[in-house]
């Protein structure tokens, strides 16, 4: 079968890929060592939150592959990936669940986190903004979550080395180079994306990263570290 390569991963989907994955690696070891790593685990969360709500809006005005409805499919796609049947470019019926599983457990961790406390000196940017309760339930799934985020990785990890090791498809590459090669047949040219939806995807990442660092509230108290880090003080 003859083969074409073909532009399958957009600049900004594969810098936000391997951002997250260094930001991801930074928040677990500043989270697990704690302390004064406390601080730089708060900023390293509200970084974490403007890449997911910027790939979350990059899933909408992105191009083709880098849309949600693109690779988001239901049972019968799944059922036929299962059998062998299903053909398509970009993450397969599986793949596309771990991908979702993955962006919705980073995603909680962020907003826990966004809300919690360690009951020592540390309190997320916005936990002003409810009750000790509240916040200390977060906290928990906070801690909690966050081994079933570790084990999404893993079996994330371990996909990506079957396909390396028994189908002989190196998934890594593309998300390197942006480029894959893919079987020869009529298929519609990649479209969506530009300069300006990626403006509008920054930009409201950045508000999301701003609403979340807590620096437009009235602190009574000593403000967190991020929020300080905000209000350039």
């Amino acid at each position: 079968m003859e083969h074409e390569r073909i532009k399958l991963w957009d600049l900004p989907v594969r810098i936000f890929h391997w951002l997250l994955v260094l930001l991801v690696i930074a928040a677990v070891i500043s989270g697990k060592v704690g302390g004064d790593a406390m601080d730089w685990h708060a900023r390293i969360g509200i970084a974490i939150l403007g890449l997911i709500v910027f790939r979350l809006v990059w899933g909408f005005i992105g191009p083709t592959y880098a849309r949600f409805t693109h690779f988001v499919r239901g049972p019968a796609a799944i059922a036929d990936y299962l059998h062998g049947r299903w053909q398509g470019i970009g993450h397969n019926p599986l793949g596309a669940l771990s991908v979702v599983a993955l962006l919705v457990m980073i995603a909680l961790q962020v907003a826990t986190g966004l809300f919690s406390n360690d009951d020592i000196v540390f309190n997320g940017p916005l936990s002003q903004l409810v009750d000790k309760a509240l916040s200390d339930r977060l906290t928990g799934f906070h801690k909690l979550s966050i081994n079933i985020l570790i084990a999404l990785i893993g079996l994330h990890i371990v996909a990506i080395a079957f396909y390396a090791a028994v189908r002989k498809e190196d998934l890594i590459r593309p998300m390197i180079t942006g480029w894959k090669a893919v079987p020869r047949r009529q298929e519609p040219p990649s479209k969506g994306g530009g300069r300006a939806a990626l403006i509008v995807a920054i930009a409201i990442a950045v508000g999301a990263m701003y609403a979340g660092s807590g620096a437009w509230l009235r602190h009574d108290s000593p403000l967190p570290a991020v929020a300080k880090a905000a209000n350039g003080r």
